[in-house]
């Protein structure tokens, strides 16, 4: 085999394992990313908030329902002490009663810990936002306009 051969042939391999980067599914024409920008993409990034308030209502509403869970779970065992009295199936009942009454509890605590987070990364973002949009309006480009 010829110099030129082997030399060829390992660009070819090289060719082949080079890893391609990908970024939210923007594709080239050979079907990845492509360095210069020219994927495709509208060029812009946005952010909203919604997704991270509406995940701090979400744990809200749980911090809420595991609440009412637990009044309820308490208010079913009321009486059960009485009516089972000597058999083997009370000890039974109370330590689901308390295992049950335990987990609700850690469930709201985290919840009422992360509620004020998410609401917060939703302010944080927002604002961020806003300051790099200050900060590209004020960069001024020659020979273009604002909007084209």
């Amino acid at each position: 085999m010829a110099w030129d051969e082997w030399e060829q042939l390992k660009a070819q391999a090289v060719e082949r394992h080079t890893t391609h980067m990908q970024i939210n599914s923007l594709r080239g024409g050979d079907g990845y990313a492509e360095p210069s920008g020219s994927g495709g993409g509208t060029g812009t990034l946005k952010h909203k908030g919604g997704p991270w308030t509406q995940a701090a209502g979400t744990a809200d509403d749980l911090q809420t329902s595991t609440i009412t869970a637990k009044v309820g779970l308490r208010r079913a065992h009321d009486g059960t002490v009485g009516g089972l009295a000597g058999l083997s199936s009370l000890g039974a009942l109370k330590s689901v009663l308390t295992s049950w009454d335990e987990r609700l509890g850690r469930v709201r605590e985290e919840c009422s810990s992360l509620e004020p987070k998410l609401r917060q990364v939703a302010v944080d973002l927002a604002e961020v936002d806003a300051g790099v949009g200050d900060s590209a309006k004020a960069v001024t480009v020659p020979g273009t306009r604002r909007g084209e």
